[in-house]
């Protein structure tokens, strides 16, 4: 089969094409990237010879059509903005298509995909992503679920932690930025209750869990829980839920004031031609990165909690991805380029054939996809808790 990952040339692309290229049954793929000095950029990391390269010149919808036409499926990495031309290239050469970013911008085009009986696989990364084929996974082993606490954070490993931020770049980190002007709903008491961006760092709902080997990780809130919520028909007499970042301790008392003073502000100074958010962008990111041997870690927690039989049992799933020295990808790539390239595959070969605009917590086969992670190194260790 062939495969496309557009937008090849970026921290996840790199790591899903590595993985796409290391598969039995992937033919050729195709890396779709602007960037001139693909093969300079994947050299060392696999077999170049099973990669073709496209650079695109000039509008893009030509383009995508035209690669999209002659693959079996194709992994959406690039931009957000993009994300809808990428779609619609899809739905018009019928492509199966795997993308990391959230549905709810493209919702309008589902009727289209189902009508043109493609499929468009939504949300599959790492976080969205594996979490909700966890959800989908402890859906099976309750009659009821009434509480569900989501966390997922990339940190650097403690040796290469540096004050007072504890913080370094393992993915775009003006969407870090940006992430944090995000509201955030979470479920109380069964009440809806909102979580205003102004108040992420600021709020009764950040805490902090304790993980093997790393010690106490803050979490705070950040993002729409009753989004997946709804979703699971097991969790209608849900209580309780939330989705959290994870950080090293101080990350909120850090940002708290900073925020109050509009340094994540988005409106541009006058004079500048640029955002305090921006401004901090260009001002932090290069002093957060990461040296050749120090380690990213992607730490992954999910706990259920409900009834099967009538007893109370908690599930909790723990995951931590490390970067990978010798190759040079981060945890965090590994984390969503791995998820993509296996669901990709899955829809070239027609083992997920729905169509429609799709989601891992409903489409995504879970006893397959976690098998094929584990091949890959990546392995979720599960506990139940009987009360």
């Amino acid at each position: 089969m062939k495969i496309a990952v557009l937008g090849g040339l970026g921290l996840q692309g790199r790591a899903a094409i590595a993985d796409l290229v290391a598969s039995d049954g992937v033919e050729q793929v195709v890396c779709v990237d602007t960037a001139p000095d693909g093969a300079a950029r994947l050299g060392g990391l696999t077999d170049l010879s099973r990669v073709r390269f496209v650079v695109p010149e000039g509008a893009i919808a030509p383009v995508l059509a035209n690669v999209l036409a002659d693959v079996d499926a194709v992994i959406d990495l690039l931009p957000q903005p993009l994300m809808r031309e990428a779609v619609q290239a899809a739905i018009a050469t019928r492509t199966p298509l795997v993308t990391t970013n959230y549905g709810k911008a493209i919702a309008d085009l589902a009727p289209v995909a189902e009508q043109a009986g493609v499929s468009i696989m939504t949300e599959c990364g790492l976080d969205p992503g594996i979490d909700l084929v966890l959800y989908a996974r402890a859906a099976k082993q309750f009659d009821t679920i009434t509480a569900i606490d989501s966390y997922c954070g990339g940190i650097p490993e403690p040796k290469a932690m540096a004050k007072p931020l504890c913080y370094k770049v393992s993915w775009n980190f003006d969407m870090v930025l940006v992430s944090q002007n995000r509201d955030s709903v979470m479920i109380e008491d069964g009440q809806r209750i909102a979580v205003p961006a102004a108040r992420q760092h600021d709020n009764h709902f950040i805490h902090e869990i304790e993980v093997e080997g790393l010690g106490k990780l803050e979490a705070f809130p950040n993002g729409d829980a009753l989004h997946y919520v709804e979703m699971l028909a097991a969790a209608r007499g849900l209580r309780r839920s939330g989705r959290y970042t994870l950080r090293w301790p101080g990350w909120s008392a850090f940002w708290a004031p900073l925020k109050e003073l509009g340094f994540l502000s988005d409106d541009k100074v006058a004079g500048t031609g640029a955002s305090p958010r921006e401004f901090l962008g260009r001002l932090l990111g290069p002093q957060l990165q990461y040296g050749p041997g120090e380690k990213d870690l992607c730490v992954m927690r999910n706990v259920f909690s409900g009834l099967e039989g009538g007893r109370a049992k908690t599930v909790t799933s723990d995951l931590i991805i490390e970067r990978d020295l010798a190759s040079g990808l981060f945890g965090m790539s590994l984390g969503v380029g791995y998820p993509a390239s296996i669901v990709a595959q899955m829809l070239a070969r027609g083992d997920i054939a729905k169509p429609g605009l799709l989601n891992p917590l409903l489409d995504v086969p879970d006893g397959p996809f976690f098998d094929e992670l584990a091949k890959r190194g990546i392995k979720v260790a599960e506990t139940v808790a009987w009360d």
